[in-house]
């Protein structure tokens, strides 16, 4: 037996007893650490001794010397079997280590830089009567953007994209299902610029209204829509037959079912999804640039005039090129990571609030 020791030889024909032991050797549980402590050490060094001045570089070197180390010490000590297992370990965590840090960097720079501006004055003043190469001004006018271009797309792309989902798991059979799955599945894929091509084609240039916020929150929607679908059909297919089963049994109308039954159980998933849709659509900017045009002030209608947003808002003081609208552009920024993270922790208070509820 490879890899296993006895205290003293087994009598040909018995069965272990007390006296033997069956002992696989195993690799201490600080090997790891220790063996990644060392695989930085020297990717650094290599990295130092090569002239590679990326840290990139460094963090690829010590991390494929992880892997392998941790392959060849396992094979010596534990076997190859448990050495292939540890292969997969490590490279899920090298894996895992190569995804969080290029996002915890991005969020460390972004604190850093945007909260130089972050302040009451900067989130309650708009830029009227600000140059860009000066300091000061806010993003008032961009938020109050957002807030009504972001929720006008969910008033109109929740509803249809929740009862899309309802028709294709509960009722969708046949050519017509085969035909929305499919449009749905290519509306997936759509680039946000040519959903704001077709709303200027069609609203502006066609029918001769104006820009403004609700022009790029139809565009939203339409981005929106099929993630709303593609969600809440998944969490309506998790939903156990039986539920239905049972409620039909009883005399209950479908339609009633699906209200009653079905849609509270899923009610916490189908939130997240919508929320989770409403972060996806907060940040686009190609349709806001192509359809609310911009505005330096304080437009709180959505249905008449050029309003901006706070990606069309970081887009232009980043093009301005200049100190002051870099850090404002940094803070704008730092307000929308905040605005989807807002939006996360909302969307998780609703599942665990109505999942009890649910289950009642």
């Amino acid at each position: 037996m490879s890899g296993v020791t006895m205290d003293r030889p087994l009598p040909a024909g018995d069965a272990p007893g007390p006296g033997y032991t069956l002992r696989q050797p195993r690799l201490p549980r600080w090997t790891p650490a220790a063996l990644a402590a060392a695989a930085a050490a020297v990717g650094i060094g290599i990295g130092v001794g090569a002239g590679l001045s990326s840290h990139i570089q460094w963090g690829l070197i010590a991390g494929l010397l992880f892997v392998v180390g941790m392959y060849a010490l396992a094979a010596r000590v534990e076997g190859r079997r448990q050495a292939k297992d540890r292969l997969a370990t490590s490279l899920v965590w090298v894996c895992f280590l190569l995804a969080v840090v290029p996002l915890v960097s991005l969020v460390w720079e972004t604190v850093s830089r945007g909260s130089k501006v972050l302040d009451g004055t900067f989130l309650s003043h708009s830029m009227a009567g600000v140059l860009t190469i000066q300091p000061g001004g806010g993003v008032y006018h961009a938020i109050i953007g957002t807030l009504e271009q972001v929720g006008i797309a969910t008033a109109i792309a929740a509803p249809i994209g929740l009862l899309t989902a309802v028709y294709l798991v509960e009722y969708g059979r046949g050519r017509l299902a085969k035909a929305v799955t499919f449009f749905v599945d290519v509306m997936t894929g759509i680039p946000s610029i040519v959903a704001g091509l077709f709303i200027l084609s069609f609203w502006i240039l066609m029918l001769d209204f104006g820009y403004s916020g609700f022009a790029g929150a139809m565009a939203l929607s339409i981005l929106m829509m099929p993630v709303v679908v593609r969600s809440t059909e998944e969490m309506l297919k998790l939903v156990p037959n039986e539920l239905r089963e049972a409620s039909l049994a009883l005399g209950v109308p479908k339609w009633r079912t699906i209200l009653k039954v079905v849609l509270p159980t899923a009610i916490g998933g189908i939130a997240t999804g919508v929320m989770l849709s409403v972060a996806r659509i907060a940040g686009e900017s190609a349709p806001v640039v192509l359809l609310v045009f911009g505005s330096q002030v304080i437009n709180n209608d959505p249905f008449d005039g050029a309003q901006s947003s706070l990606p069309y808002y970081i887009y232009e003081q980043w093009a301005a090129g200049n100190a002051a609208s870099y850090d404002r552009a940094w803070g704008a920024a730092l307000v929308l990571i905040a605005f989807v993270m807002i939006l996360n922790l909302v969307a998780r208070g609703i599942a665990r609030w109505k999942a009890p509820k649910a289950g009642r």
